[in-house]
C-alpha cells in the first residue's frame, strides 16, 4: 500500500508506523478467528469457584495482612461520556415519543442526586425536564455526573468521590495509603484534576487516609485506521486519513505503567451508596486475598522447579485443576505456564445485561469471551452460560523474581473487533484492540469466582440511577 509523505507524517505524529496500518488493514481484510471454546465456565464444572463464609473470611484475612506491606492500586477506566447514559433522553427530545426511560426519569426526577442543579420550575414539562437534564450533562463525562445524594442532599457524590470512598474501604496498602488510577479523554483530563482537588482533602480526613491519585489518557499511538467498505483507507474531506480510538483494550498500555503487588480493576460506573455498598468491599478483599494465597503457591512452585527440587506432577496437576490448563509434567513447559500475570475475576449470575462470559477455550485455559469472539454457528452456546463478566478484576502483575511483568508480551494480538459505522455522513469500518479484560489478557493466568449481583451495579441509563443501589 502506497501512503503520500503527508499520510506518512500523520502516522508518525500519531505514534505509529506504516506497518502497524497496513498491519491493521490486512486485518480488516481478513477478520479476526472465532474463540475455540470447549465449553462455558461453569459452578458446576467446578470453573466458577464459590467462597463460603469460612473462606471468604480467610482470604479477607491473607488481604488485609498482605497489604500493609505491599502496594495496591485502584485502576478505573473512566473516559465514557455520559452521551450513552442519556441517549433515551436525546430521543425523546428529537423524536418528541416518551419512551420508558425518559418517562420514568421525568416522573422521579427528584430523586436525582442532581435534581437540586437542574433549578427547574415548578410547572417544568417533560420536555423541560429531559432537556435541562441533556443541556447540563450531555457533554460531560460519566464520572462527573453527580450519582449520589447522602445526608437529605448535603453531600452530593459522583463517580470519582464514590470510588475515592471505595478505596478507602478496600484499598489501603502500604500504611495509610489509596492509591487511585483514572484512565481519561484528554478533553475532560482537567476538569477530572478540578474534582478531585476539591473532594480528597475532605475524604482524606474523614477516612484518616492518603490518597495518591493518577491519571492517564489512552496513548494515540493504540488508535486504529478508519477504512471504506472495500478496507481502502478512509479520507476525511481535507483528505487526510481517520483514526479511531481503538476501544477499551488500548488501556493495556496505561495498565503496564502501574507499579503495584496487586490491581484492582472497575469500572467508572459501576458504583452504588454505601448502605449497598457491603458485599463490594467484602468480596474485593476476598479475591484479592485468593489471588495472593495462589499467587504464593505458584511462587513456590516455580523456585522448587528452579532449584530441580519440583515435583513436576504434583505441579502439573496444580495447574490444571486450579490454572485449567493441560500442560506435560515438564519443569520448562511448567515454568512457561506458571510464570504469567495472574488474575481473579468476579463473575455474576446471568440476568440478561450485556457483557463477556467466562469460558475454557482450547489450549488457552479460561478466558472472558465477548459475543463477537463466538462463531454464528456456536451462538447457542451463549445459551448454556450461566454468568457473565461484571469488569471485577483482581490483577498481581509482579513475577516471582518481584519484577514486573512487560503485560504487553500476553496480548492476542489475534482477538479483536469490526464494526459498521459512519463518519460526517459516509459509511466506515472501525476495529478496535483486543478488549483489556480478553484479548488483552489472554495470555494470563485465571481464576473466575461467583460474586453476588449486588457487586454489580452499573449505570448504563439514567434510569438505574432510579433503582435502590443507587438511592439511601
Amino acid at each position: 500500500m502506497i501512503f503520500s509523505d503527508a499520510d506518512i507524517k500523520q502516522i508518525t505524529n500519531h505514534g505509529l508506523a506504516v506497518q502497524d496500518i497496513e498491519y491493521q488493514i490486512a486485518d480488516f481484510v481478513r477478520g479476526f478467528p472465532f474463540a475455540d471454546i470447549v465449553h462455558p465456565a461453569t459452578m458446576v464444572s467446578g470453573e466458577i469457584q464459590e467462597l463460603n463464609n469460612a473462606a471468604r473470611q480467610e482470604y479477607i484475612d491473607i488481604y488485609k495482612g498482605y497489604a500493609k506491606t505491599h502496594t495496591v492500586i485502584k485502576f478505573v477506566p473512566a473516559s465514557g461520556a455520559a452521551t450513552r447514559m442519556l441517549r433515551d433522553l436525546f430521543t425523546f427530545l428529537e423524536t418528541g415519543e416518551l419512551n420508558d426511560t425518559a418517562r420514568k426519569v421525568c416522573e422521579h426526577v427528584r430523586m436525582l442526586a442532581f435534581y437540586d442543579y437542574l433549578k427547574l420550575d415548578e410547572n417544568a414539562t417533560n420536555t423541560d425536564i429531559a432537556r435541562a437534564i441533556v443541556n447540563k450533562y450531555g457533554n460531560m463525562p460519566k464520572g462527573l455526573v453527580p450519582f449520589h445524594k447522602y445526608d437529605n442532599g448535603t453531600e452530593i457524590r459522583t463517580p470519582i468521590a464514590e470510588h475515592l470512598v471505595e478505596g478507602a474501604k478496600y484499598a489501603v496498602s502500604d500504611g495509610d495509603n489509596v492509591n487511585i488510577h483514572f484512565t481519561v479523554s484528554h478533553e475532560h483530563h482537567d476538569a477530572f484534576e478540578n474534582e478531585i482537588n476539591k473532594i480528597m482533602p475532605a475524604y482524606s480526613k474523614r477516612f484518616g487516609v492518603k490518597y495518591n491519585i493518577t491519571m492517564s489518557e489512552q496513548d494515540p499511538s493504540t488508535d486504529t485506521i478508519a477504512v471504506n467498505p472495500d478496507n481502502t483507507p478512509f479520507r476525511t474531506e481535507e483528505g487526510t486519513l481517520l483514526f479511531r480510538p481503538a476501544g477499551h483494550g488500548a488501556l493495556i498500555k496505561n495498565l503496564d505503567k502501574m507499579d503495584a503487588d496487586i490491581v484492582f480493576i472497575k469500572n467508572i460506573d459501576n458504583v452504588c451508596t454505601d448502605t449497598a455498598a457491603q458485599d463490594t468491599i467484602e468480596y474485593k478483599q476476598a479475591l484479592a486475598g485468593m489471588l495472593v494465597s495462589i499467587q504464593t503457591q505458584i511462587f513456590e512452585y516455580i523456585c522448587a522447579l528452579d532449584a530441580g527440587k519440583g515435583d513436576v506432577n504434583k505441579i502439573a496437576e496444580f495447574v490444571k485443576n486450579v490454572l485449567c490448563v493441560d500442560v506435560a509434567p515438564n519443569a520448562d513447559e511448567l515454568k512457561k505456564i506458571l510464570n504469567r500475570p495472574l488474575r481473579v475475576c468476579g463473575m455474576v449470575k446471568n440476568t440478561g445485561a450485556p457483557g463477556g462470559g467466562p469460558f475454557l477455550v482450547k489450549n488457552s485455559g479460561l478466558q472472558i469471551i465477548e459475543s463477537s469472539q463466538i462463531a454464528p454457528t456456536s451462538r447457542d452456546i451463549m445459551n448454556m452460560s450461566t454468568h457473565f463478566n461484571p469488569v471485577d478484576l483482581v490483577c498481581a502483575v509482579r513475577d516471582y523474581r518481584g519484577n514486573k511483568f512487560d503485560l504487553m508480551n500476553y496480548i492476542d494480538k489475534d482477538t479483536g473487533f469490526i464494526s459498521e459505522k459512519s463518519y460526517a455522513g459516509r459509511p466506515i469500518r472501525a476495529m478496535e484492540c483486543p478488549g483489556l479484560w480478553n484479548g488483552a489478557m489472554a495470555r494470563w493466568n485465571t481464576i473466575f469466582v461467583a460474586v453476588p449481583i449486588t457487586t454489580f451495579n452499573p449505570v448504563k441509563t439514567i434510569a438505574d440511577l432510579l433503582t435502590p443501589a443507587h438511592n439511601n
